[in-house]
Parts: C-alpha cells; structure tokens; sequence
C-alpha cells in the first residue's frame, strides 16, 4: 500500500512478527506515508495526560509497572473441519498462513485464538494497555530506549478444554534494568479485578501510584490518598488520521509508535513458544547468541507469498 502511495489505516497489532513491524516502518518512511495503527487510546486526552502525569517525575522514582485484562473467555468447542462457505475466497483469506481445512473455529471472529492467524491476548487485547505503558516510557527514557533487556514468563491454558491454542493465563514480565514492566492475563474471571478495573494501566512510584482505563485516572498518595486525577475523554482516532492524510505530520498513533508497543507483545509471545526467559538487546532487537529465540524474529510465508524487502 505504502508502495503504490496510499496512506494507511492499519488495524493493531501492527505485524504478525517483529521482522514485519521493521519493514512496515522501513516501508512508511521511505514512501514517506501517513500510518497510523489502531490503538485508539492514543487519540483520548485522558491518556495522554495520565501517561504524562506519570512520565513528570510527581510519583517519584517507578519501579514498577502493570498492565492486565481480565475477562471471561466462553468456550468455542471443537466444531469439525467443513467444506467452504459460498463465496469466501478461502486461498486468499488465509495469505501466507498455512493451508488447512476450513474450520469455522479458525474463520471470523475465532481465528484470534490460534497462533498462525493472531498474536495472542496479548496482541488482541493487551496492546492496548501496555501501549499505554510505552507511552509512558518512552517519555522516561526516550522513544529509542523504550523496549527491554530481558523477558520472562509464565502461560498456558488453564480454563477451558476447548480448540483455542494461546493461553488463557499470563503473566509477562519485562526487564528495564530500574524498573520491571509486567503483564497480566485472566481470561477466568472479571469479578475481581485488578485495581478496581477489568483492564487498566498503573504506575508504581516511591511517592505515589496511578492506575488509568476507560473512566478516567486517578493518583494515590503515599499513604493511599487520592490525589490528582481525570475523567475518560473522547478523542477521533480515525479523525486524527484523516487530519495528518491532509497536513501530512506523524499521527498520534504512528507506524514506528505501534511497532514498538506490537513488539513488546511479540516479546512476550516468543517466551511463550519457547517456554523459557530470553535476553533482548534492544538496540539490534535480536537475542544475542539465542539462535533458537532469534529464528522467532520472523515466520515461513506460504507460497507463492514473501515478505517484502524495502
């Protein structure tokens, strides 16, 4: 797309691997094209400001941050293989992915549960917030320091026996060297949630905490008091991409901004499939002298499919 001129309105997460989020990038900045991906939260004021406000130094010293979705995840059953609806082209609705029977658990809305369509909760659901995360630390430590050193992790399917592939239960947690990002994921139960919200962002500091979702945000003291806070605002993503098709600036959900909280998940997905803690440099975005986690950079394309070199 960005090939043939167009600008572009991608859904997130942006890429299916980490080698595809870089070439997206490379792609929109050598077409010089208007990308913005799908994290809707970027365009609501009440974001930006909680992401500020914890970026400013006001909570003291962040040691911590934690982002999380519980849910209640119903079982999709395993449905047999069946011949193909009318009128889907199912060739080319699966792509590069590999070729199998028609299973209607692995067509719309269900193919989010299985690895060679999806990116887990984590990229489904968890984006979201640990976007919210990245916002933050890329405001701390610069947008060229925001991913981390070391990952690791505990997952698996703990709820349902049903066809889903990607774990129901999560618990990621990144390595920044001062402080420690973690990740959570119930897909059980809601009737407990964390910090008071199903899904949220919070920020740990030695003075103070914040926790940002939907509603708004709120700042606790030291001592558990409330202190400052926001309610939810509203904010057009796609009114902010149209805006930029025609001024031509960087939206606020930019390609190489997407790329970045999209890798965090893929980071945690990698420790998934491997089943063991990684090293990450984060300025070659490889794993250095882990032939086995670096091989997980990128993914075999069905032919007559490729990647496409910029």
């Amino acid at each position: 797309a960005c090939q043939a001129g167009k600008d572009v309105y991608i859904e997130k997460p942006l890429s299916h691997t980490i080698e595809e989020g870089q070439r997206m990038r490379d792609a929109a900045r050598r077409y010089n094209r208007v990308v913005q991906v799908g994290t809707q939260r970027r365009s609501m004021e009440h974001f930006r400001a909680a992401a500020e406000y914890a970026a400013s130094g006001k909570l003291g010293k962040i040691c911590m941050i934690r982002a999380w979705m519980h849910q209640v995840r119903r079982s999709i059953g395993r449905p047999p293989d069946e011949p193909v609806p009318a009128g889907v082209d199912y060739d080319m609705w699966l792509g590069p992915a590999p070729k199998r029977p028609f299973n209607r658990n692995r067509f719309h809305y269900n193919w989010r549960f299985f690895w060679d369509y999806c990116n887990s909760e984590l990229g489904n659901q968890g984006v979201h917030m640990l976007d919210i995360a990245m916002w933050a630390i890329a405001a701390l430590r610069g947008p060229q320091n925001c991913l981390p050193r070391r990952v690791s992790g505990q997952s698996g399917i703990y709820w349902l026996d049903d066809a889903k592939q990607v774990p129901d239960t999560q618990i990621t947690t990144y390595d920044y060297g001062d402080f420690v990002l973690v990740w959570e994921l119930q897909s059980f139960q809601s009737g407990h949630p964390l910090e008071g919200t199903d899904d949220g962002t919070a920020f740990y500091g030695a003075e103070g905490t914040l926790i940002v979702d939907g509603r708004g945000w709120q700042v606790y003291g030291p001592k558990g008091e409330p202190g400052p806070s926001g309610k939810a605002s509203g904010g057009s993503h796609t009114a902010n991409f149209l805006e930029c098709v025609k001024t031509r600036r960087r939206p606020n959900a930019d390609v190489e901004i997407g790329r970045l909280s999209t890798t965090i998940c893929h980071l945690g997905n990698i420790v998934t499939h491997l089943g063991r803690d990684v090293r990450f440099d984060p300025r070659t975005e490889t794993f250095p002298g882990d032939e086995e986690a670096n091989a997980l950079l990128t993914k075999s394309y069905r032919a007559p499919w490729t990647l496409p070199k910029v």
